[in-house]
Parts: C-alpha cells; sequence; structure tokens
C-alpha cells in the first residue's frame, strides 16, 4: 500500500515538472516571435564599412569574430583598433597577436607582444 502511493507520488511529481518544461518552451517561443532577432556584428561590419570608425566599434567587431573563433576577420578589426589607439588592455595585444599568428603573419605578432611588455606594470594590470 505504502509503496503504491509512494510510486503515485513520485509520478505526480514528474508529471508537473514536464508540464512547467513545456510551459516555459511555451513562454519563450511567444517572446521570441515577439522581438525580432537582429544580428549586430553584420550591422557593426555596415557601419565600418561606410567609413565610420570608433575605438568601441573595432573592439566589439573584433571580439566577437575573435569568440566566433573567425581569426582572419578579427586580424583585420584588432588592425584598424591598433591604428587608432595603443592604450588598450592587455587581452586585446594577445588576441591581435594571436590572429595575426593565425594569418602567419608571425613577425608582426612578436612586434605587437613586444609593445605589450614593453608598457608599465601598472598599466597591464586590470583597473578593477
Amino acid at each position: 500500500m505504502q509503496k503504491n502511493l509512494i510510486v503515485l507520488l513520485v509520478l505526480i511529481v514528474f508529471s508537473f515538472r514536464a508540464a512547467a518544461q513545456n510551459q516555459t518552451v511555451y513562454i519563450t517561443d511567444k517572446v521570441s516571435d515577439k522581438y525580432a532577432y537582429v544580428d549586430v556584428i553584420k550591422t557593426y561590419e555596415k557601419i565600418a564599412a561606410k567609413g565610420y570608425k570608433s575605438i568601441d566599434l573595432f573592439q566589439k567587431l573584433g571580439d566577437s569574430s575573435y569568440s566566433r573563433n573567425k581569426l582572419e576577420k578579427a586580424a583585420v578589426w584588432y588592425d584598424q583598433l591598433f591604428a587608432m589607439t595603443s592604450d588598450l588592455e592587455a587581452e586585446y595585444y594577445y588576441r591581435y597577436a594571436e590572429s595575426l599568428r593565425f594569418i602567419c603573419q608571425n613577425e608582426k605578432a612578436d612586434a605587437v607582444i613586444k609593445k605589450l611588455q614593453g608598457r608599465s606594470k601598472t598599466s597591464i594590470k586590470k583597473k578593477v
């Protein structure tokens, strides 16, 4: 008798959990239908192609290309970023160097790392 009751309770609990998950999926489907997905990176690339240049724009383009493992594009965006400024966090130096190595520009990558090593230690540390 107790075993039957326990089995019945377990089945009831799991059926409610399954129904709750279906409800969540339904809600997210409605939300995604309501808000159209906009590919921000393509928009940024169009803006850059029109000649607009900013440090923030090139950082976003370089970071997104780097994170999507498109290192050829990342090298192009980081090159434009470093042409504008060299006052960047160490993370950008490493990403730029890695992107350059990927496209077989090892000498330029070594020069980027040497620039990073030439900076003072306090400027390399991330500000909290």
